[in-house]
């Protein structure tokens, strides 16, 4: 290793999320920023956050985030959770002074990219149900048709996938049918998969959903919006090699199990905060 590698360090991205589901956006991130170190943070000791309630969730988002910048300080924070970014960003942007990055439903470009003005949204329950989540639909999709359903089952399946577990692709089958049996969904060309576990789900979900409808995230929006932000990081010397990690607030043995699909992510060191 040269010494000008030695010396460089290249912007080091934090990716926080309840569970696995934030792996669908690292990935986005890793594609378009190979060169940047990426910690991916679980809070795997509060998973689900969607059945908790919301001061409960800023507290404890306020308490994770902030424990993680001090073990492993990032030049930028990624909050790979619909839940927790509907609820928390603004208390966190108030409070801290790195730039924040939230996820989104991608119900805008939906809207934009819908011939038929019908598109469906996937989301966990809670996401579903908020406020936030209405005021994107009045705002950038008004003029649309738009089916909802909450599924926290298929969070609870994603997070079996990654673990290498065998998952029920009937309850996937089920979901799909439940979506497609609201009043317009056959003229549905657009479906927001508005929960970052999702997008690991995607082609479990194709194979019970029209050929014709496109399933679409946020992962690529927010990617873009992270490397946008790091723009004037200096470029890595071409030796360098940047390390990423996945770090867990509780030592389980499904975290464990998480170490496969860690690695075919690129992060091959595990560690734990017991938060």
């Amino acid at each position: 290793m040269t010494n000008s590698t030695q010396s460089f360090q290249a912007p080091r991205i934090l990716v926080f999320d309840s569970g696995v589901g934030g792996l669908s956006v690292a990935r986005e991130i890793q594609q378009r920023l190979p060169l940047n170190p990426l910690v991916y943070a679980s809070d795997n000791a509060f998973f689900p956050y969607g059945t908790k309630g919301e001061a409960e969730l800023i507290e404890r988002v306020d308490l994770v985030i902030n424990e993680l910048l001090l073990r492993y300080p990032a030049d930028i924070l990624v909050i790979a959770c619909n839940t927790a970014s509907t609820l928390t960003l603004p208390h966190l942007r108030s409070k801290l002074n790195v730039p924040i990055v939230g996820v989104v439903p991608a119900i805008k470009p939906a809207a934009l990219m819908s011939k038929t003005g019908v598109i469906g949204l996937l989301a966990t329950p809670a996401t579903v149900a908020r406020p936030y989540t209405h005021e994107l639909i009045r705002e950038y999709a008004a003029n649309c048709q738009v089916i909802s359903l909450g599924s926290s089952e298929l969070v609870q399946i994603a997070e079996q996938k990654l673990r290498g577990e065998a998952i029920d692709v009937n309850a996937i089958g089920r979901i799909a049918q439940e979506l497609m049996r609201a009043d317009q969904a056959e003229q549905m060309d657009v479906l927001v998969l508005a929960c970052t576990h999702f997008p690991l789900l995607k082609d479990e979900l194709a194979q019970y959903l029209p050929t014709q409808l496109k399933l679409i995230d946020s992962g690529a929006a927010i990617a873009r919006r992270v490397e946008f932000l790091l723009a004037d990081a200096a470029e890595p010397p071409a030796d360098y090699l940047p390390e990423h990690l996945a770090v867990f607030t509780k030592a389980t043995e499904a975290a464990e199990r998480l170490a496969p699909a860690l690695t075919s992510f690129g992060i091959h060191q595990q560690a734990y905060l017991d938060i």
